[in-house]
């Protein structure tokens, strides 16, 4: 139970930086997009570089995970359907200006738009199940 405090209490801090940063604005999410406003564009670098480095360091020191095993990064196999797969994520991020973690922040702020990205994220996530079920090539 206190790992789950733990992962939740870490989400707050996560959507509360997010709501910070204005990740969860619409027009500063359309700004980026169009070339008009690099301020969130500036985040999300910073972000990669911050998680690539702390990447380097776990996998130098192989620090054993909660579990006690071995910390052991694989990396995911590119399908044949990553591609349109990832022009169908960027293109949906740039219609709701939200991604999976930002549409949380926006319901978070009372944001009645986000209840309807969210939705078709849970739409979106039950279709593809129902489809990896008759298609485990996918």
């Amino acid at each position: 139970m206190n790992k789950k405090l733990g992962f939740l209490g870490f989400g707050v801090l996560f959507g509360f930086a997010l709501s910070r940063v204005g990740a969860s604005e619409y027009d500063l999410i359309v700004g980026m997009f169009i070339g008009q406003d690099y301020k969130l564009a500036w985040v999300i670098v910073t972000a990669i570089i911050v998680g690539f480095a702390g990447m380097q360091v776990l996998k130098k020191f192989s620090r054993p995970v909660a579990s006690g095993e071995p910390l052991k990064i694989s990396y995911k196999e590119l399908k044949r359907w990553s591609i349109p797969g990832a022009a169908i994520f960027g293109i949906g991020w740039g219609i709701s200006g939200a991604c999976p973690g930002t549409v949380l922040t926006q319901v978070g702020e009372g944001k009645i738009y986000g209840l309807f990205t969210m939705a078709g994220m849970i739409c979106g996530t039950y279709i593809y199940a129902r489809l990896k079920e008759s298609r485990p090539d996918l």
